[in-house]
């Protein structure tokens, strides 16, 4: 691995279940390993090659792990590298009803039970306050993709975006964007929540998503959402020059599942094959980025990978979170899920800070900084006793003489440049 480079972080969250399947999954005493054993089936006679036993290494196995400590593990070290300009994306993938929209929304019934998102806005705004040296703006968008459609769902809170332009995804030389999604400036991190319990009135603006019901999950997420944290720093002692943005993407994806296991019929079935088919294009994705020999990632395959096509393919530091259940009736959906947290730990990613500078400002910094070095050499020419020397600009006059005696000199009316009184 090239210097600079980083490999993806991934984590295992198990969700707590009074089922859990002790013989199935175990874990490594470094909370980094996790282990499946299927026992072999008998019915399909002595000779039976098929595998029955997997081991996946990760970053970090949390099982009965609280919200804050999962916060401390994933996202801390990210959002403090987003204060400094580094990019940062943490996605939630997994099974349905594995605590996907838990572990990065959380539970509004109870401050404890706050995930991702809402710790993330609180760690910012307590780092922007005690800042002294920079002026920070915060702005917020939340963007849903269902069928294949983009939705804003904070498109009828304040303003910020014009509804009524068709959203789509643009791809331009400073990245990939959403034409059309609203951006909110907050202030305060009780602004942010507002202005999502003013989207949705329940549970962090997950109401406004489009939910479904069906065997695995009485509240099915069916769409991917996407919640962006936008900040850009300017420095108060180079307020006209340098300025540092960056962006957090936190992602909630939609549970994949067998059909046969959901039941789904009707456009509860639709919405799965367009889950079914926007997840495996994703994979397709991170298997591509994984390979060095690839020149081409097909990233318009869907919207979802359109979006996310600076999120992976840029210069983001990235944390994947993989929610399993412990139940041994999922094992397969877990063991798919492992998979895929194992290919994206083989992507390598090259963070940089993104710094801009206001070409205006840099001039007039620069012309202070000239009348300060006249200010100290015309100081240090009265010490040495040099007082008719002017650093300010010649005249057009001097100029014309400078001129003159050049041209003299050249012929040889003169001998010598008098230059002293200019």
């Amino acid at each position: 691995m090239d210097a600079g480079e980083k490999r993806i972080r991934t984590f295992v969250r198990v969700k707590p279940t009074a089922e859990f399947a002790q013989d199935v999954i175990k874990f490594g005493p470094d909370n980094k390993t996790i282990d499946i054993y299927i026992k072999r089936d008998a019915k399909k006679g002595p000779v039976n090659n098929k595998q029955t036993d997997w081991s996946f290494r990760l970053d970090g196995v949390l099982h009965n792990t609280s919200q804050e400590l999962t916060y401390e593990a994933v996202a801390k070290s990210l959002v403090s590298e987003a204060l400094l300009g580094y990019n940062g994306t943490i996605m939630c993938y997994g099974q349905t009803g594995a605590g996907k929209t838990y572990t990065m929304t959380g539970a509004a019934a109870e401050y404890q039970h706050r995930g991702i998102i809402p710790r993330a806005l609180q760690q910012i705004f307590k780092a922007t306050a005690h800042s002294l040296d920079t002026c920070v703006t915060v702005r917020i968008s939340y963007l849903e993709i269902y069928n294949e459609t983009l939705v804003d769902l904070l498109s009828t809170v304040g303003s910020g975006g014009n509804s009524d332009v068709p959203m789509a995804v643009v791809d331009c030389p400073q990245g990939v964007y959403v034409k059309g999604l609203s951006m909110h400036s907050v202030s305060h991190e009780e602004d942010a929540l507002n202005l999502l319990f003013e989207a949705s009135k329940d549970n962090f603006g997950e109401t406004n998503r489009v939910m479904a019901e069906h065997t695995l999950n009485r509240n099915s997420s069916r769409s991917h959402c996407i919640f962006t944290i936008y900040i850009e720093s300017r420095f108060r002692l180079f307020s006209d020059v340098k300025c540092i943005h960056s962006k957090i993407d936190l992602i909630d994806l939609a549970g994949l599942d067998r059909l046969s296991k959901t039941g789904s019929e009707g456009q509860v079935l639709k919405e799965a094959s367009y889950i079914h088919k926007s997840l495996s294009f994703l994979e397709q994705i991170v298997i591509a980025l994984a390979d060095p020999r690839r020149e081409h990632i097909p990233f318009r395959r869907s919207k979802l990978t359109h979006v996310l096509k600076d999120s992976l393919g840029g210069n983001s530091n990235i944390v994947l979170v993989t929610n399993i259940c412990g139940e041994a009736a999922h094992v397969e959906e877990t063991l798919s899920s492992l998979r895929f947290a194992t290919r994206m730990k083989w992507i390598t990613t090259e963070p940089v800070i993104n710094e801009t500078y206001d070409q205006e400002g840099r001039v007039r910094a620069l012309e202070k900084e000239i009348t300060l070095l006249k200010q100290e050499l015309a100081i240090q020419g009265c010490l040495a006793n040099r007082f008719l020397v002017s650093y300010d600009p010649l005249t057009d006059s001097q100029i014309a003489d400078i001129k003159s005696q050049v041209h003299q000199y050249l012929e040889g009316a003169i001998d010598e440049i008098d230059v002293s009184c200019f």
